[in-house]
C-alpha cells in the first residue's frame, strides 16, 4: 500500500471546448462539485451591486468557483458578498465559505457541503478494498494572485458529507441526525420526535427537515 503523499499540482487548468463541461474526468463525472454542471449566478454584494457569473461549488475546497477565460478559481472575499443564487439555491458566506440557505427567520436553517478526498480503493486481503484519506491540493495561487481551481487527480474519489446548521439567537448549533436536532429543543423534543414518525419525515431530507423546522417554531 502507498504511502500518504501531498500531490503540488502547480498548473492552471485552460480548456478549449466550453467552460460549463470543463474540469471533468474521463468519464465526464465532475465529483468535487456540488452540481453536475457549471451554471448562471447571480451575485449580490453588501454594496447592493449586482453581477452574474458561470459557477459551481467545490465541495473539498468548500468553496465556490466562477470561470473566467475559460480558467476556473475560487471566488475570493467572501464578506463583501451578501447572497448569491446558484441553480435555485441560495448561499450566504459563513466565515470562508458558503452556506445553502433552507430557511431564513427566529430560526435560520443551513446546509454546509464537504467534500471528503479518498484514494480509490486499492486491494486488501480475503478481496476486500480499503480506502484512506489524502492530503491534496486542488487550487493553486497564479500569476495573478487568485487561487485557480485544478483538476481533481483520477485516483482519487469524493466522499460528500452534509453537515446541517441550525441559527437562534445569534448562536450556531450544527447537527447530522435527529437525535443532536432534537437536544437543541428540549422542551419540544416530545412534540417534534412525533411529528417526524406520524408523517414519517427524515433529517436527511432537506424537504422533510425544512418541514421540521417550520414545526418546531410553530409550537
Amino acid at each position: 500500500m502507498r504511502s500518504l503523499q501531498l500531490f503540488l499540482l502547480f498548473a492552471v487548468i485552460t480548456v478549449s471546448v466550453t467552460p460549463v463541461q470543463a474540469q471533468s474526468n474521463r468519464d465526464g463525472s465532475m465529483p468535487q462539485y456540488l452540481f453536475p454542471a457549471f451554471s448562471q449566478s447571480i451575485i449580490l454584494f453588501k454594496t447592493g451591486e449586482k453581477r452574474s457569473s458561470v459557477m459551481n461549488f467545490n465541495t473539498v475546497t468548500e468553496k465556490l468557483v466562477f470561470v473566467s477565460d475559460k480558467k476556473y478559481y475560487d471566488l475570493m472575499n467572501p464578506e463583501t458578498i451578501d447572497t448569491i443564487y446558484l441553480n435555485d439555491c441560495k448561499f450566504i458566506p459563513v466565515g470562508k465559505t458558503f452556506y445553502e440557505v433552507l430557511l431564513s427567520g427566529p430560526v435560520s436553517l443551513f446546509i454546509q457541503h464537504k467534500g471528503n478526498l479518498l484514494e480509490k480503493g486499492v486491494p486488501v486481503g480475503y478481496g476486500g478494498t480499503s480506502q484512506l484519506a489524502k492530503s491534496v491540493y486542488v487550487t493553486n495561487y497564479n500569476s495573478d494572485g487568485l487561487l485557480s481551481n485544478l483538476e481533481l487527480p483520477e485516483e482519487f474519489d469524493v466522499n460528500i458529507s452534509t453537515v446541517f446548521w441550525i441559527r437562534r439567537n445569534d448562536e450556531w448549533f450544527d447537527f447530522t441526525t435527529e437525535k443532536q436536532y432534537l437536544q437543541f429543543f428540549p422542551d419540544k423534543a416530545g412534540q417534534i420526535k412525533k411529528f417526524i414518525k406520524e408523517f414519517r419525515l427524515r433529517i436527511d431530507r432537506k424537504d422533510d427537515l425544512i418541514r421540521i423546522v417550520k414545526y418546531t417554531i410553530s409550537i
